[in-house]
């Protein structure tokens, strides 16, 4: 008889997101639990169908020991500072007028197909979105468990069709300063850049993320288009895309530029590195009460992710 030996990540069907939030047995029954009603409710209604939701639960990726932050925290507490540098402001000016329908992402660079679609085009041709649940680990020390929606970025990678020479991606976000306070006050050299390895990029943990809980991701959470690295501190998820590129050279990054004795590009969760200014060695967890838990390496994805690091220097390649 096969005995089939759970992954790290796997969760049973009762740590997710309840059934009953995003996999309701009508779609306008889904709609209505978006507080969406009236008029709004046929338009949103196909919006949603065009964006891949209700999502599919992926069921390879959980663990569980994980339970999943409270939509209220994931939503309401996290960094976005093109909409401010305190926790809450995101929230609030991010969803003063700034849109992001309809919206357009490019893949671009040393590809033999590049790509310029929109949105919701290209959730289609990734075939829907299906929701994983992972852990997320702040550079600054706190942490949540959030049940993402979206698409593999590999699958997106490969539909470009990467030339031989490519070995990195960098992921540009939008720059708007009309609808964009931080961007207008330059709390950040602007558009905000990120990078990872070609083959980070293509391992099965990288993730973009289109939604949360089986909804379409809230503005202040990085809409349409945020990436997902779990295993990465989440300054890495940079957040509203509109281009991935890929280069021969390794990109630097936007807090690299700013701090880099601070922020280094592989920013890999580990906890035997302390920032300069704090301990890594464990987190709060964002309500979790006042308690902290130990970090784990790799953000506790160390069997899927270390060999990408084999015979590197983790203190050096921060």
């Amino acid at each position: 008889m096969l005995i089939r030996t759970p992954q790290d990540w796997e969760l049973p069907e009762s740590a997710a997101t309840p059934e009953s939030l995003y996999h309701l047995s009508k779609r306008r029954d889904f709609l209505k639990a978006l507080g969406v009603g009236g008029a709004a409710l046929a338009a949103r209604e196909a919006l949603a169908a065009t964006a891949g939701f209700p999502s599919k639960v992926n069921a390879d990726y959980r663990d569980p020991a994980l339970k999943p932050t409270a939509y209220e925290h994931i939503t309401s507490y996290n960094n976005f500072y093109e909409f401010g540098t305190d926790k809450a402001e995101p929230k609030v000016l991010a969803n003063r007028g700034w849109t992001t329908e309809p919206w357009t992402v490019e893949v671009t660079g040393l590809v033999n197909n590049p790509l310029k679609l929109d949105v919701n085009e290209v959730v289609k041709k990734m075939g829907g979105a299906e929701q994983r649940v992972y852990r997320l680990r702040c550079v600054e020390a706190w942490s949540m468990v959030v049940p993402w929606d979206g698409f593999q970025l590999s699958k997106l990678i490969a539909l470009a069709d990467p030339k031989s020479e490519a070995k990195f991606v960098t992921f540009t976000t939008f720059l708007d300063k009309k609808s964009s306070p931080g961007q207008r006050q330059g709390n950040l050299p602007y558009p905000y850049i990120e990078g990872l390895r070609l083959d980070e990029a293509m391992n099965e943990l990288s993730f973009i993320a289109t939604g949360i809980y089986g909804k379409p991701i809230p503005h202040q959470n990085g809409a349409p288009l945020r990436l997902v690295v779990p295993w990465k501190y989440g300054f890495k998820c940079i957040k509203s895309i509109v281009k991935i590129e890929l280069t021969d050279k390794q990109p630097l990054n936007t807090w690299q530029v700013l701090q880099a004795r601070e922020y280094g590009f592989y920013a890999n969760v580990n906890p035997q590195v302390d920032h300069p200014r704090w301990t890594q060695a464990s987190e709060r967890v964002i309500g979790g009460g006042l308690g902290r838990q130990k970090t784990l390496m790799f953000n506790g994805y160390e069997q899927q992710v270390a060999s990408l690091y084999t015979g590197m220097d983790l203190r050096k390649n921060y």
